[in-house]
């Protein structure tokens, strides 16, 4: 059993758990996750680590409530045990000076961007960092992530914070000022695509961060299998980053709705107030 040390509410439905799990913090890299289950009859869920620490022994794990898992899981309190928590699971980020660089995170994408950007600016890049969400109540770890960048920009969907727009708009318009080395996205899918097109007109080398569904965590499900340059690579072993250049993103988006209509019936279950597995 892995407690719960400390929760945090992020926003609407966005919330913080920092877990006991020394060997899993000793071991922790950056663009690294884990797969947790809550309890004996709960799904297994992936979730990248959003941050560590090894004299602690804790990993720090951030997750938006969008299914009947993660509802379930955020009702936990801290004090409360997880069941199983695995991990570290999946390939480090590639971290090094590469000079000039942008770290793009998106609604909860911000979480798993934030210990790449943080070891991007202790490797010595010139670190500029786009964060965005639709509203201003969805925007997360603004402050860690400025105290880690050379720039921060901050973009909302509706303007009630930072700039008017998409990150994709800021994106473009420094590096139309600019030249980059690497640009690093993590968020929904439709981001990263989006993400990757305007990296590409500008033919700057692009890394994303694939979240598709998963069970085990070792390439033997196949659950996890994305289409990165003609061929199929399993998420959980052979990424969770991928080129997003290379990436099939219709496929990728095709995948992630495949189980839209059975994750609405457990949900729809779970509305009724009966968690039976507890």
């Amino acid at each position: 059993m892995y407690k719960i040390r400390s929760k945090k509410v992020l926003g609407p439905g966005l919330k913080l758990m920092v877990v006991e799990a020394p060997e899993i913090a000793a071991k922790a890299q950056p663009g690294q996750f884990i797969i947790l289950r809550e309890n004996e009859y709960a799904e297994r869920i992936p979730l990248t680590i959003a941050d560590f620490d090894r004299q602690e022994g804790t990993i720090t794990i951030i997750f938006q409530e969008v299914g009947r898992s993660t509802r379930d899981l955020g009702l936990l309190e801290a004090g409360d045990s997880i069941l199983d928590f695995v991990g570290p699971l999946g390939k480090k980020s590639e971290i090094e000076d590469f000079g000039k660089v942008i770290c793009v995170g998106g609604g909860v994408g911000v979480a798993p961007v934030y210990p790449i950007t943080r070891a991007l600016y202790e490797a010595g890049n010139h670190v500029v960092s786009i964060i965005g969400a639709r509203n201003r109540e969805l925007l997360i770890l603004e402050e860690e992530m400025r105290k880690v960048s050379h720039q921060l920009v901050v973009m909302t969907d509706d303007g009630s914070y930072g700039e008017k727009g998409f990150v994709t708009d800021a994106l473009r318009k420094i590096l139309s000022q600019d030249t980059y080395a690497r640009v690093i996205a993590i968020g929904p899918l439709v981001m990263m695509k989006a993400v990757s097109q305007v990296t590409k007109e500008f033919g700057v080398k692009t890394i994303v961060s694939l979240n598709p569904i998963m069970v085990d965590g070792t390439g033997m499900c196949g659950a996890c299998r994305v289409e990165v340059g003609g061929e199929t690579r399993f998420a959980c072993v052979d990424g969770p980053e991928f080129d997003g250049h290379q990436v099939d993103w219709d496929l990728a988006q095709q995948r992630a709705r495949m189980f839209l209509a059975q994750e609405k019936i457990a949900d729809e279950a779970r509305g009724g107030g009966c968690r039976c597995q507890k």
